[in-house]
């Protein structure tokens, strides 16, 4: 079988089940190792609160994405909802925002906590040059995995899906024996301020989900898995979070700030004895390591769909004539990744990072309401978000919430970056303009 001119030619190999595990895994990061213990530190018990209000918010998201993402069965994710409502120019944007802002850097500072992870095992990656050997054995080899097969790269998201949940279903179950009740008491009422930023700085664990519906073109009956896919993926996350917020809290209480870096290995410690903090550190590997591989089987995929839609470099757009990949989209995202990861030059841009994200999914929920104005043949038996333009509207109002929330710096931060691309998108057009 030879790849039909025209078409996308990307087999369509994802269901419910394996979607939902990517959701999962992606989304279920490095951040919910360490978040509780932070979020705690200024609320205390009263930190489910936060959870609450980012569950709601997620959720409201969530359906915003269902909905666009059942109208849609072509690759691109966010870019393609946003480019279908708004147009080119704001695709281009969600497009470039999206992937450099909030998945190459982010990707980059996960393989470098790896690194980090790995080396109370392997004192040599404390070297620069094991380092650099390290990160192109990891990109290199998730990039090959990506290439040859999709159906091989789920098969090993959900291993890592797995072998990070259970042990931390099995650290909640467990752990929950050794909660004290007095630990989880409310001795302070939290004011709006504090559960704003809270929210905000948790709402980054909650970031993700909507990179695996980059896969459009490779879904099978998008119509109907998306908006399961997120549903179940995005209700269990928020179960998975609050159980060990709750665990961690009851069973550490005030001796939380004590175990800042490491909250569940601590728990863990208390729980399983010796082998508790072993089990952690190797569900944290885990969790990194399917955080990379999901983000490297989905993000290519938006810079597939702006190259087939004449936004990007032609070559993005290239599909293996045997595998039925987008290769070289997945040979220069992971060549972006692995950049980052041997220079380390990130840090100051993780925090846009998060926020480039947020961004995006306020043009995702703007989206919904103008799509909603847009009628065709398929529209009954697409998903559609109940409450007219409720939804679509609350997501919208607390994503600029979230968003308020940022200092000025960043704030800067990120109308630079937005600028620097509309210049971009303005010289390309120029350059079609004179063919």
């Amino acid at each position: 079988m030879t790849p039909i001119p025209g078409k996308e030619n990307l087999k369509r190999e994802i269901g419910v089940m394996a979607l939902t595990l990517n959701i999962l895994n992606i989304t279920v990061g490095t951040g919910i190792f360490v978040i509780p213990a932070i979020i705690a530190e200024d609320l205390g018990a009263t930190a489910i609160l936060a959870y609450f209000v980012c569950g709601i918010l997620i959720f409201l998201i969530a359906l915003c994405f269902a909905e666009v993402g059942s109208k849609t069965t072509t690759s691109g994710g966010v870019y393609t909802y946003i480019e279908t409502a708004f147009g080119p120019y704001a695709g281009f944007l969600a497009n470039n925002i999206y992937w450099v802002g909030g998945c190459v850097f982010s990707d980059a500072a996960v393989a470098n906590a790896l690194a980090d992870t790995l080396k109370f095992i392997f004192p040599s990656l404390s070297t620069e040059v094991f380092r650099i050997v390290f990160f192109l054995f990891i990109f290199g080899g998730l990039a090959l995995l990506n290439i040859r097969s999709v159906k091989n790269v789920v098969r090993f998201i959900e291993l890592a899906t797995l072998g990070k949940l259970i042990p931390l279903i099995l650290l909640v179950i467990i752990g929950a024996r050794f909660v004290s009740t007095e630990n989880l008491k409310w001795v302070s009422t939290p004011t709006f301020s504090n559960i704003g930023s809270a929210s905000l700085l948790l709402f980054l664990a909650f970031l993700g989900f909507e990179g695996p519906l980059s896969n459009g073109g490779e879904i099978k009956n998008a119509k109907r898995a998306v908006p399961l896919a997120i549903f179940f993926g995005i209700s269990l996350v928020l179960v998975l979070y609050m159980s060990i917020q709750l665990v961690t809290q009851g069973v550490l209480g005030a001796t939380m700030p004590m175990h800042k870096d490491a909250p569940l290995a601590a728990v863990a410690g208390i729980a399983f004895g010796k082998a508790g903090a072993i089990l952690i550190i190797i569900a944290t590997i885990l969790s990194m390591l399917g955080n990379i591989g999901g983000e490297i089987l989905s993000i290519p995929r938006i810079l597939f769909a702006g190259a087939r839609d004449g936004l990007m470099p032609k070559p993005f757009a290239k599909v293996h004539s045997r595998f039925f990949t987008p290769y070289v989209a997945v040979i220069f995202y992971a060549a972006l990744d692995y950049i980052f990861s041997v220079t380390g030059e990130f840090k100051v841009l993780a925090t846009l990072a998060s926020a480039s994200v947020l961004i995006i999914y306020l043009g995702v929920s703007l989206a919904t309401l103008k799509l909603r104005k847009k009628r065709d043949a398929d529209e009954e038996k697409t998903f559609r978000v109940p409450g007219g333009v409720i939804v679509p509207v609350l997501a919208s109002c607390g994503i600029i919430w979230l968003l308020s929330n940022l200092s000025k710096q960043e704030l800067t931060g990120i109308a630079i970056f937005i600028f620097v691309f509309s210049v971009i998108y303005l010289f390309i057009k120029m350059l079609k303009g004179k063919k």
